[in-house]
């Protein structure tokens, strides 16, 4: 009953306070005060504020907020650290397989181009300068970045 009178008189003032506005020609701030005040009075109006009063005073209500949260920081903490090792156990054990069965294969270290891996049709043509062709000059690079796979 208070909480219901205290409402109403804060509606009150605020419309108050908005018609002395209006009145300084500040049309905007005084729809905007007038709207904030008219809140308080729709909340009790609704019932809200007797159910907000039931729920303050109710020791079960508030070890349910307890229970709720608790939930909720065992529900993040085990979300943060699922995050954090990569998935789910099920997730991790499958990568782990799949990253064996993408093992680098065995001559992935030597190198990809040799002598005998380019014929000269297949050679870009260049200019010939006073070391050689301009195709020798960027075979070596291409045979390193061929061999890391770009």
């Amino acid at each position: 009953m208070i909480a219901e009178t205290v409402c109403s008189a804060v509606a009150a003032a605020g419309l108050g306070i908005a018609a002395v506005t209006a009145y300084r020609k500040r049309f905007l701030a005084a729809t905007r005060i007038a709207a904030y005040s008219l809140v308080p009075l729709g909340l009790v109006m609704t019932g809200v504020v007797d159910w907000l009063a039931d729920t303050a005073f109710s020791p079960t209500a508030w070890a349910g907020f307890g229970v709720l949260g608790l939930s909720w920081v065992l529900f993040s903490t085990t979300r943060a650290l699922e995050r954090r090792r990569g998935g789910t156990r099920k997730e991790r054990r499958a990568a782990a397989r799949g990253a064996r069965q993408e093992a680098v294969a065995p001559t992935a270290s030597a190198p990809s181009l040799g002598p005998a891996a380019r014929t000269p049709a297949t050679r870009p043509a260049g200019k010939t300068g006073a070391t050689g062709s301009a195709a020798d000059d960027f075979s070596d690079i291409e045979a390193i970045l061929k061999k890391h796979g770009i």
